[in-house]
């Protein structure tokens, strides 16, 4: 476990513990290394809830992924104003994301993947104008695509170069001897900060000065539903984008065409219609695109540039799709929506089942007949008139018969 002594050592400006046995709790002690920058605990066994450390001002990386931390969010982190990189991946975190997350005007990497927070994408973090990396995927997530995220710039922010500790506080005075001294506490970042994001299907880690220039959004296996934002057009910074196996419905925006920098664009396994938009070949440095088991029809875009790369698993379970490299040869065919509509005018004009018509009457009229004859054995008085009735009609019909048929014969023997 982490001792709780740790907490008195107020000057510590870094702590990394990687890849041991740690068990137990996270110490509310740390709380109190305010001059703490660098926290990295990641891939250990510690469990509980994340204690709340208002007073970390100093705190620019926090790194504590694959642990079994569960509970909320809630107040962690709150005050970490000056945070850069926050990754909690692979986790047993439940909740929503707070809305304070908008406070953290300085956060850049935002990784929560693959833990069971639920409810809506709040807008707040909308408000992230230095963020690069977001990474959301394995939650529980619902609700539409908030489109404001289109407004974030994903621009480069160097989050390589943060110092790990500011050098405000490199003059310390020491009580006991009276006495002043300076020491470079701000130690160099390269290798030490590194983060893992999926893109083109694999999870890759990224450090050192590459970080500076990846920029990317997963917001796959969620529950996400509605259409896609045409406002996630406009981050023509970003690189990386996948959106698969969620609910979401409509067409792919044609403004996508303008996601210049895209490398690796994920829509597959969603309930997606109509046209895949031929302006996606102007998309130059796409290495991966998968439009994969929607509900596509029409013509695969045309072979050029890189879409002339991509092979069938791209576009296969769309079985209304047709063009290369699928097998499927294009015909002329009608859009599928226009076929609900001439089956219901059929319907409409009286064409239906023969089959399904002499079932239900015969049911119908069986149902009418052991009702009527129900009603006339509980009843006696309705038993009565309906004999009554039915020796009325007998005699009438008689009448009828007989008369007109002697008046028959009596005509024929005048002529």
């Amino acid at each position: 476990m982490l001792p709780r002594w740790m907490g008195n050592m107020t000057l510590l400006s870094r702590i990394t513990l990687v890849r041991n046995q740690l068990e137990g709790p996270i110490p509310v002690e740390l709380c109190n290394l305010f001059y703490v920058s660098f926290l990295d605990l990641s891939h250990n066994n510690l469990n509980g809830s994340i204690p709340s450390c208002f007073d970390w001002y100093e705190i620019r990386h926090i790194h504590l992924h694959q642990n079994r931390l569960t509970g909320p969010i809630t107040s962690a982190f709150k005050g970490c104003s000056n945070l850069v990189t926050l990754d909690l991946r692979d986790n047993y975190l439940t909740g929503n994301i707070p809305d304070w997350i908008s406070n953290i005007s300085s956060l850049s990497i935002l990784l929560l993947r693959a833990n069971y927070l639920q409810g809506k994408i709040p807008f707040q973090i909308c408000l992230l104008e230095k963020l690069t990396l977001l990474d959301l995927s394995n939650n529980n997530f619902s609700g539409q695509i908030p489109h404001c995220l289109g407004n974030i710039t994903f621009e480069r922010h160097f989050v390589g170069d943060y110092p790990f500790m500011s050098k405000t506080f490199s003059r310390i005075f020491h009580s006991k001897m009276d006495a002043y001294w300076e020491y470079d506490v701000s130690l160099p970042p390269v290798d030490v900060l590194q983060v893992e994001f999926t893109t083109k299907n694999i999870i890759l880690s990224y450090k050192g000065d590459i970080l500076n220039y990846m920029s990317g959004i997963d917001l796959s296996y969620n529950k996400l539903e509605g259409e896609i934002p045409p406002e996630l057009g406009d981050l023509s910074n970003i690189y990386a984008l996948n959106l698969s196996f969620n609910k979401l419905k409509g067409p792919v925006p044609t403004q996508f065409s303008k996601l210049n920098q895209i490398e690796s664009l994920d829509l597959s396994n969603n309930n997606l219609e109509g046209i895949i938009p031929p302006q996606l070949i102007e998309l130059n440095f796409l290495a991966v695109f998968n439009v994969a088991h929607n509900n596509f029809w029409g013509t695969t875009p045309e072979r050029k540039a890189q879409f002339g790369t991509f092979d069938e698993n791209s576009y296969e379970g769309n079985p209304l799709l047709c063009g290369p490299p699928l097998q499927k040869a294009c015909t002329k065919i009608q859009p599928p929506s226009i076929i609900p509509t001439d089956d219901k005018g059929d319907e409409a004009c009286g064409f239906m089942d023969l089959g399904v018509f002499y079932i239900s009457f015969a049911v119908s009229y069986t149902i009418m007949l052991l009702g009527v004859l129900v009603i006339l054995y509980i009843n006696p008085h309705w038993r009565r008139t309906w004999f009554n009735f039915v020796e009325v009609c007998i005699s009438t019909f008689y009448y009828f018969v007989v008369i007109n048929t002697r008046k028959l014969e009596l005509c024929s023997f005048v002529f």
